[in-house]
């Protein structure tokens, strides 16, 4: 992303650019992602922040990546190729998460800090994670690692 430009600047002037290349599939993709963020804006919670477009684009890319299991599932491979791709094309706007290390070094500081002891305590040890690292950490990965740390 460009020094100074938020995301939702950049997914516009993306979407203009792949308007004059005539590329109907990015465009497509870049209106809907677009879409979302003028959606969210006129629930009332004013303009869309790095952090709420970020929180958007990993909502729209679990929405794309669970469809196209559900199409490919189905025998749809076509329309499981379109989602795939829109899913990468998202992917592209998020800031890139830890890897499996380095969250589970972070899962085990949270463990410490919050004193969970047992898989009952789980949530307490996730909450202390995200309260740092939200934007930083796959929680399915994390969930995983703290079921693992936790004895679950």
């Amino acid at each position: 992303m460009a020094q100074g430009t938020n995301l939702v600047d950049q997914v516009t002037a993306e979407m203009k650019v792949a308007m004059k290349a005539r590329d109907k599939e990015r465009t497509s993709a870049l209106r809907m992602i677009r879409a979302a963020f003028i959606d969210a804006a006129k629930e009332g919670k004013g303009e869309v922040t790095d952090d709420r477009a970020i929180t958007i684009l990993r909502k729209l890319k679990k929405q794309r990546v669970e469809a196209a299991e559900q199409y490919a599932a189905g025998g749809r491979e076509d329309l499981a190729v379109k989602e795939r791709a829109e899913a990468e094309l998202i992917d592209g706007f998020l800031p890139k998460l830890a890897d499996e290390a380095q969250t589970r070094i972070w899962v085990e500081e949270a463990v410490a800090a919050s004193g969970a002891a047992s898989m009952k305590e789980m949530g307490k040890a996730m909450g202390a994670l995200m309260r740092v690292h939200k934007a930083d950490v796959d929680g399915g990965l994390a969930r995983r690692i703290l079921g693992e740390v936790l004895g679950g």
